[in-house]
């Protein structure tokens, strides 16, 4: 599948914000990237460029491409509810986010890799799409043969985040997708409006 493989420090220095997980050369330079990116007189941005911004970060965020960011938006248009809030539940819903949120892998390219190379079941089924759409209810869990990856053990051991719609079980590595979560439970500071500004014109 077609993803960013670029340099990823220089897309988080774009934005302020590390996009990509903890990066420590961001905290050294806290501005944007090229030969003028410290300077205090760069020129104000028009509001296209604004809403350009952050959808740009949103499919950075979730490590999705032009096109299927564009059909999820539409899914979320054609859904019942706040556009923009409805496009976050997509996004959180893919399965390579919830793997990724229940702290298998250490970044979202980690556990879209896990899902792709066939470590990951959903109810029991081997489930290799990283976009795939969970419901609440479904089971995640690493398939028996793939839970002694080191990648797996390592990220464990740093990660301790939970989340209100996602139950895991470090010790048989299996989880539940428990429900869509609200916007208000989404940690990721995506103003999703500006998106559906930008997609509206």
């Amino acid at each position: 599948m077609a993803r960013y493989t670029g340099p990823k420090t220089k897309i988080s220095r774009k934005f302020g914000e590390p996009l990509f997980g903890e990066d420590s050369t961001l905290e050294k330079k806290n501005y944007p990237p090229g030969q003028h990116g410290n300077n205090k007189r760069r020129a104000k941005k028009s509001e296209y460029a604004i809403q350009l911004m952050e959808k740009q970060k949103a499919k950075y965020t979730y490590g999705i491409l032009e096109k299927q960011f564009r059909n999820i938006y539409k899914k979320a248009n054609r859904g019942k509810g706040i556009t923009g809030e409805l496009l976050l539940q997509l996004c959180e819903s893919r399965l390579d986010n919830v793997v990724y949120r229940m702290g298998i892998s250490k970044t979202r390219d980690g556990a879209r890799q896990l899902v792709s190379h066939k470590h990951v079941t959903v109810n029991g089924s081997i489930v290799n799409i990283p976009s795939y759409t969970l419901r609440p209810g479904d089971k995640i869990s690493i398939r028996e043969k793939s839970k002694s990856l080191k990648a797996i053990e390592s990220a464990l051991i740093e990660n301790n985040s939970e989340y209100e719609w996602i139950k895991f079980n470090r010790e048989r590595l299996e989880g539940e997708f428990v429900s869509i979560p609200e916007r208000e439970q989404i940690p990721e500071n995506i103003k999703e409006q500006l998106i559906v500004e930008l997609y509206s014109k």
